[in-house]
């Protein structure tokens, strides 16, 4: 089994924000965040699901995300996601990271607990540590899609 802890963060929403994970199995232990200029929270928490997803170098694996998005987890396990699949995603936000997590998600035996954020769970406070400071590093990456999106959005 491989754990993966999760959290995103942003300030502002929109606003400079990043992700964090934890990627834990056995004596096993890798953690990983980056930051982006602009960008919204739930952006934040789903890719941070995909790029734990994506760090596991071998297929098959039986894996439990623990998030504190109810956003993520509720679109997956109440199957929001395969509606919105359905309906090409008309009128929902991140169909490009979501398009994301249904492949990668086919990979692995995915499995979600949600935990509650800010609540003191030792991995998801450790999660919020590096997905802050990710969100507030010099160099910021642009978060291409979402950016091309709001310029869209904005000129209409």
């Amino acid at each position: 089994m491989i754990e993966i802890f999760t959290d995103g963060a942003s300030s502002g929403n929109p606003g400079p924000g990043g992700y964090g994970v934890i990627l834990r199995s056995g004596k096993h232990y890798k953690e990983l965040s980056e930051g982006f200029r602009k960008t919204t929270n739930n952006r934040m928490e789903l890719l941070a699901v995909i790029k734990g997803l994506e760090a596991i170098k071998t297929p098959g694996h039986d894996v439990m995300i623990y998030s504190d998005s109810k956003y993520v987890i509720d679109a997956i396990e109440k199957k929001w996601l395969l509606g919105w699949l359905k309906k090409g995603f008309a009128g929902k936000k991140n169909k490009d990271l979501w398009l994301r997590y249904l492949d990668i998600s086919k990979v692995h035996n995915v499995k979600f607990t949600w935990v509650r954020g800010h609540a003191g769970h030792p991995e998801n406070e450790r999660c919020d540590q590096l997905a802050v400071a990710a969100g507030k590093q010099k160099n910021l990456l642009i978060d291409s899609v979402f950016e091309v999106e709001n310029a869209k959005t904005n000129l209409m």
